[in-house]
Formats: C-alpha cells, sequence, structure tokens
C-alpha cells in the first residue's frame, strides 16, 4: 500500500500538468478559489436562522473560467458538519476523484479538515454550478460556474453578444435546519416545506412578517440593451417557471449546451437544471416584476418575485410595477412544451448522435414501501426498479472499486422493471445498487414515470456524461412506437433530464468516461430516500482511457463517524 501511495502524487501530477497544457486553443489559465465552509445566522420572516455557507454568501461565490481553463478550488471545513462540493455538469474526464458525491466517490471533509479539488472545463461552454452533495446542505451551500467560449477556439458566442451577463440562482429559504429536514426524509416525512422561494438569495416583497417587507432582488437595466441570464436552479424540492411582465426570452442554452434560439415568456428550469436566456429591455422605461412560481412538485404553491427596473427611471418608487400573468401550479403542459422544444445548435462542441445501442435500460422511478403498505412504523421511500438506494457507511465506492474490495452486499442494478411492478406499492429493496458497463458502450435509458395520478415530475441527472435527450411522452412507453418519435438528428444535449408528470423520457450516451457515476433524481426528498443508483464504467485498454490513482490529500474514510453523518 505504500509503495501505491509514494506513486500517487506523481501520477496525479502528470494528469492534471498534461489537461493543463492540452487546451489546442491557447494557453489556458488556471482559476484557483478557497472556499471556507462556515455557518452565519441570516434573519428573514421575523426568525434568525444558522445556516451554512460558502465564505459567509448566499449564494456563494461564482466560479468564472475560459473553456479550457484548470479549477483549484481549497475547500476549509469550519462548520460543524461534514462536506462535500459537486461540480455538477463538469464532466470529469479521467478525473472521478473530484466529482463530490458523498460516499460515492468521497468520504465528507470532516470539520476542521481541508480538501483541495482540481479539475479541468474542457469542451464545455455556458453555465453549470457547484453545491454541496451531502443531504441537504446543498439548500445553502451553492454557487454558479460560468463558463465562457475560448478565442481562437470555438470563438464566440452562436449568438449576438449580450451588453451584460447576469446569474439568476433559483434557491429556497427553509427555516428547518438542513439536518433535521434530512431526518425527516429519511423516516418518509416529506412534509416539510420552504417558507419561500429566493432570487440570489432575496426573498422577495410577497413575504411580509409583523410589516417587515423581504428585499426584492433588483435587476437594474438600460433600454436597448441585452441581457443574457444564466440561470441555476439550486432549490431542493421544486420546478420553477420564470416570468418578466412585458418581456419575452430567447433561450440560446441548456446545461452548458447550446440550443437553437427558442422564444418563449416562459422558462422552466427544474432542480439541478441551468438555462441561459437573453431579453431584450424593449419595454416603456418603468418598474417590471420577475415572479417563480413552483410547478407541481410539491404541496402547496411556493413562489417569490423580484424587479426589473429601467434606469434612469421616469417614474418614482410609488410608480405602480406591472406584473405578468402567473403560470398556474398546475400548469404542467408549460413544463412538458418547454423541454420538449429544445433542440440542439449546431457547434465545434457537438458530437452526432449515436446509432447503434450496446445496452438499453428500462426504469421505473417511484416511490414505495419496505413494509407492508400501512404500517405504521414503515414510511415511503424513493426507487428505482424497486430498489431505495442506500450509501455505503465506511468506504466511498469509488475507492472500493479502484483498490478492487466491493463490498459483497452490493446488489447489481437490474435493466428492467421487475415483472409484476406497481407503481407506488409494493415491498421495495433497500440495497447500494450497481450497475457496471464495459468503456465506450452507447447506453439508452428510458425513465418511465408513474403513468397515472401521480402529481411529481422527477429532474434526472447523470454525474461525469452529458447525454441526448431523444424523446419525453405521457403515460406508459412503448418500446414498438415510441422509439418512432426520438430525435437523432438535433436532441437537446444536457446532464439533468426532466421526467414529465405521468409519463416518461429517453436517454443516450456513450459511456467514455472511466469511474463511479451517481445517478439520481435532483428532488432532494427523492434522492435521499433512494431514487438513485451508481453506474460503474470500467476502464479503457490503454493508459489515456484509465482512470489515475486518488489525489494523495483525499478524505480519509477512517474515523468518519458513520461516514455521511451531519454531526
Amino acid at each position: 500500500m505504500a509503495a501505491i501511495a509514494s506513486g500517487v502524487g506523481a501520477v496525479v501530477g502528470f494528469f492534471f500538468l498534461f489537461f493543463f497544457a492540452a487546451s489546442p486553443y491557447g494557453e489556458a489559465a488556471l482559476v484557483e478559489h478557497t472556499f471556507v465552509v462556515s455557518q452565519i445566522k441570516l434573519n428573514h420572516l421575523c426568525n434568525e436562522t444558522l445556516v451554512t455557507v460558502v465564505n459567509g454568501q448566499l449564494p456563494g461565490p461564482a466560479i468564472e473560467v475560459t473553456e479550457g481553463d484548470s479549477v483549484v478550488v481549497h475547500v476549509i471545513n469550519k462548520s460543524p458538519h461534514g462536506v462535500t462540493i459537486h461540480w455538477h455538469g463538469v464532466k470529469q474526464l479521467l478525473n472521478c476523484w473530484a466529482d463530490g458525491p458523498v460516499m460515492v466517490t468521497q468520504c465528507p471533509i470532516q470539520p476542521n479538515n481541508n480538501f483541495t479539488y482540481r479539475f479541468d472545463v474542457v469542451g464545455q461552454e455556458g453555465t453549470l454550478w457547484w453545491h454541496a452533495h451531502v443531504g441537504c446542505l446543498r439548500a445553502t451551500v451553492h454557487g454558479a460556474l460560468i463558463i465562457r467560449p475560448r478565442p481562437g477556439g470555438s470563438g464566440s458566442y452562436p449568438f449576438p453578444k449580450p451588453d451584460k451577463e447576469i446569474p439568476i440562482i433559483i434557491g429556497e429559504w427553509w427555516e428547518i435546519s438542513p439536518v433535521e429536514l434530512e431526518k425527516g426524509i429519511a423516516k418518509g416525512d416529506f412534509t416539510d416545506l420552504p417558507r419561500s422561494a429566493t432570487i440570489n438569495g432575496k426573498l422577495g416583497d410577497l413575504n411580509n412578517c409583523s410589516g417587515v417587507i423581504e428585499d426584492n432582488y433588483i435587476l437594474d437595466v438600460v433600454r436597448g440593451k441585452t441581457y443574457l441570464l444564466r440561470m441555476v436552479n439550486a432549490a431542493l424540492h421544486s420546478e420553477y417557471y420564470f416570468k418578466i411582465a412585458g418581456h419575452t426570452f430567447t433561450v440560446v442554452s441548456a446545461d452548458a449546451n447550446y440550443v437553437k434560439p427558442y422564444t418563449t415568456d416562459t422558462i422552466v428550469v427544474a432542480p439541478g437544471e441551468t438555462v441561459d436566456a437573453m431579453f431584450v429591455a424593449d419595454a416603456p422605461p418603468g418598474r417590471y416584476y420577475m415572479v417563480l412560481v413552483n410547478s407541481k412538485t410539491i404541496e402547496g404553491p411556493v413562489q417569490t418575485r423580484g424587479v426589473v427596473n429601467y434606469i434612469p427611471s421616469k417614474g418614482s418608487d410609488d410608480t405602480p410595477i406591472l406584473a405578468p400573468e402567473i403560470t398556474g401550479q398546475d400548469d404542467a403542459t408549460t413544463s412538458f412544451y418547454f423541454h420538449g422544444n429544445l433542440t440542439s445548435l449546431p457547434h465545434s462542441l457537438m458530437r452526432p448522435v449515436p446509432r447503434n445501442v450496446d445496452e438499453q435500460l428500462l426504469v421505473a422511478i417511484d416511490t414505495g414501501y419496505t413494509c407492508e403498505e400501512g404500517d405504521p412504523t414503515c414510511g415511503p421511500v424513493s426507487r428505482m426498479n424497486n430498489i431505495s438506494f442506500q450509501l455505503p457507511t465506511t468506504t466511498s465506492l469509488l475507492q472500493a472499486h479502484y483498490y478492487h474490495n466491493m463490498s459483497s452486499s452490493i446488489r447489481e442494478f437490474p435493466g428492467r422493471i421487475p415483472p409484476g411492478t406497481v407503481f407506488n406499492k409494493g415491498r421495495t429493496l433497500k440495497a447500494t445498487s450497481v450497475r457496471r458497463v464495459r468503456y465506450n458502450t452507447t447506453v439508452e435509458i428510458v425513465f418511465q414515470g408513474p403513468p397515472d395520478g401521480i402529481v411529481y415530475s422527477n429532474p434526472m441527472h447523470l454525474h461525469g456524461h452529458d447525454f441526448f435527450v431523444l424523446a419525453q411522452g405521457l403515460g406508459k412507453y412503448d418500446a414498438t412506437k415510441d422509439v418512432q418519435t426520438y430525435n437523432l438528428v438535433d436532441p437537446p444535449v444536457r446532464n439533468t433530464a426532466l421526467v414529465p408528470i405521468s409519463g416518461w423520457t429517453a436517454i443516450r450516451f456513450v459511456a467514455n468516461n472511466p469511474g463511479v457515476w451517481f445517478l439520481h433524481c435532483h428532488f432532494e426528498k427523492h434522492v435521499s430516500s433512494g431514487m438513485g443508483m451508481v453506474l460503474i464504467v470500467e476502464n479503457g485498454p490503454t493508459l489515456e482511457t484509465t482512470l489515475p490513482p486518488p489525489p494523495t490529500d483525499f478524505p480519509s474514510c477512517d474515523d468518519q463517524s458513520g461516514g455521511v453523518a451531519y454531526e
């Protein structure tokens, strides 16, 4: 073991320097940040709430890079919780060690400990984001990751250059602590709700406690100028609709992949998704509400609003603010067509859709019970193909895979919906489930949600890979009929695919990134209660297609006090 450890630094250094110098479009930069994770008290809605944040900010600091750059982030954990950071949507080619999901790739960074993440941002442009990947901590530990085109590489944006770029981070304000929220979810209690949605950390003037109105997020604009909104849904539990009164948007990118310009008055963003959209400040000078309202993914409406303010203003603070018509919470049609209308824009970073499928998985995503339904001691769990995913507690799956000591209790994830499955009924197995695929395998996954009677969608996120979203539909997937609807010409490329309410979604990708990659729903109540599995991509035949050893300072799984626990 000592001999292995002695060579780790050299090998990791080789790969890091190789990628750092390998940009085909000129000299890459090294972008370095320090993230201090700590707790602060914030006063909202007449309550002082203790929250975990990065560098004292909510949202946390944005990381801004140019395509091809290398990123180094030193995480210093001064919070009382174990922490990891996931770089959501970054492909992490041959760098699974930096991916971040707790106990999938690493044990948490314990309180008063540090860890440095190193990764490259290659072949991606647009908006991604970062967040904690330990239970519900991502509610307040998150921020944007912005990737701009490299001059001389792909060139400039494939759309008119905006006059200004604005990150819009959609979040939720919770008054229950993430620890208590996570404990409730683990017991099958999904009843806790956020008090408000947030825009860039602001709760907005729909929230009034004892006469104290919460601050709006205010976006100052100049008439005639063009603005690029870089939208991130960092919320735990809701898909959101976004509108600005008197304005329309042109969607140009989703999940850091360009799309053919699509004009709409409503942007739909599910948890984990990002959307880049342009709008022109072409309305009469005045003030206009921007409104967020959740779709029917949790019980009860959750919303907020901010203000688009034209400067110089011709009005006063008493000038009425124009409000848009609000999409109803029960309006699932808007989400279905928004996602269905996105298509890829031909671009130098695009790859053709693989036509031949090596392995197809049909996956039922729903809820069930680990005991007889109705047993008061047994709450509901989320599941995929009747397995509710359980994190290991002593060794991360990536380390176990790399050192060939995977536990005998690991269960092979089934590639088909178990016979006799009745959605939201029946006994569920709790297990750590994995699916192994050979390097360079083309994988197709059809996610089937409950085909009727259920009022939630499911944003399914795959780590380490982008994928083509070939089709979506309502009702039960029909392999003979629905394959005829696949878009094999210009499907959108995403890292998070929304499975619509009472429907299905088909994705396809090439498993060309060796490592252990988490596939899970991005509703926290679902992933924390078991809606996930792990895809293990085997090494390829060469050194350049083989996962290197872990970094020398990789968080140890020794003395982790249960590994995934907050306390």
